[in-house]
């Protein structure tokens, strides 16, 4: 291990202060490197702070763009500082499809949570990841709940339909909503509903109505999830051994304002809530296990496909099979059959 390793793995574990933050800094930049010394860096650093990880509360939020995350983050992180709890928040910042590069200014808008000592921001760039995080969310957040922090929380690009990454890798998924986000039709048709553990009206102090009918069309659509979608949504259970009924989370509809600051402190009950229950009944631990497969075949895809860029007959033959596709002389998915053959061929035998 030398110096500058050591200094990185004892800054994170050394407790709160300024040597720690720059530390979780260094840390994350250097999960976030692709250059193969430093993952190989970052895979000891992962390993050796891990024993320290998995007490903290993970949680994800998203929603459309405007709808107020960064005002709702730094609220409700400064009312939970105010209740003795560290805070880390790491961000997602859409990455440019023409220069590649992200403006990471989700910070600027949390002012006073991200000066204050028992809180932690890492805006981080997509960098063409789908799904509303980056490709080292999963690691950054390992870092900060070896450094101390209880409440992680991982805030989305502006979402779709579809974008649920965030719902892989935390222990409770917050969608936030505006007040006229669309019918009862456009309530069931979002995908990215049917796997909420709970819904967040904000900006509900502008229209009150308007909030009070979105809330009712919501729920509407997660009872209606429940009976027919998510089973880990189901009201309750009857336990195999002892046959007695378990009670699971059923997904609620707040309304809220995080920048009056109103219905915050009643979102905190329902987590503490949801925590309580679905650890009292196994779904919590179940949920991260079933994280932790998927996050190592995640890897896995990541690893074979950059293996395979990598190898020397597909090297070989990509400029001319790809400038044959581009010119439509070859079948896209024949040009894609040959280089992984090729890639097969070449392969040493295990």
């Amino acid at each position: 291990m030398d110096d500058r390793f050591a200094a990185i793995l004892n800054g994170v574990l050394a407790g709160d202060g300024l040597v720690q933050r720059r530390a979780i800094a260094k840390a994350i930049t250097l999960l976030e490197s692709t250059r193969a010394d430093h993952r190989a860096q970052a895979d000891e650093l992962l390993t050796a702070l891990l024993p320290r990880t998995g007490n903290s509360f993970r949680l994800g939020i998203s929603g459309v763009p405007g709808v107020g995350k960064s005002t709702f983050i730094e609220t409700l992180g400064l009312l939970l500082i105010d209740k003795g709890h560290r805070v880390a928040v790491l961000t997602i910042d859409p990455s440019s499809t023409v220069s590649g590069g992200s403006i990471l200014g989700d910070k600027t808008r949390m002012e006073r949570l991200s000066v204050h000592e028992r809180a932690y921001i890492r805006p981080s760039p997509s960098s063409g990841t789908l799904g509303g995080v980056a490709e080292k969310t999963r690691e950054a957040m390992l870092v900060c709940e070896a450094a101390g922090y209880d409440v992680v929380i991982v805030e989305t690009v502006g979402v779709g339909q579809s974008e649920t990454a965030v719902s892989g890798m935390t222990d409770m998924f917050v969608l936030m909503q505006l007040p006229n986000a669309g019918d009862d039709l456009q309530a069931i048709k979002k995908g990215v509903m049917e796997i909420a553990d709970l819904v967040v009206i904000n900006k509900a102090d502008i229209d009150k109505d308007a909030a009070t009918r979105a809330q009712a069309q919501i729920t509407s659509a997660l009872r209606l999830f429940g009976h027919q979608g998510n089973p880990d949504h189901a009201a309750a259970a009857h336990d195999a051994h002892s046959g007695a009924q378990v009670r699971f989370w059923r997904p609620a509809v707040l309304q809220l304002s995080a920048l009056a600051g109103t219905g915050v402190d009643a979102f905190w009950a329902a987590v503490l809530e949801f925590r309580a229950l679905q650890t009292a009944n196994g779904r919590l631990a179940t949920r991260r296990e079933k994280q932790a497969t998927a996050w190592m075949w995640e890897r896995i895809d990541a690893g074979l496909k950059q293996a395979f860029r990598q190898h020397p007959q597909v090297r070989e033959l990509l400029p001319r099979l790809t400038r044959q596709v581009a010119q439509g002389s070859l079948p896209a998915s024949t040009a894609a059959r040959q280089l992984l053959a090729a890639a097969a061929v070449a392969a040493p035998a295990p």
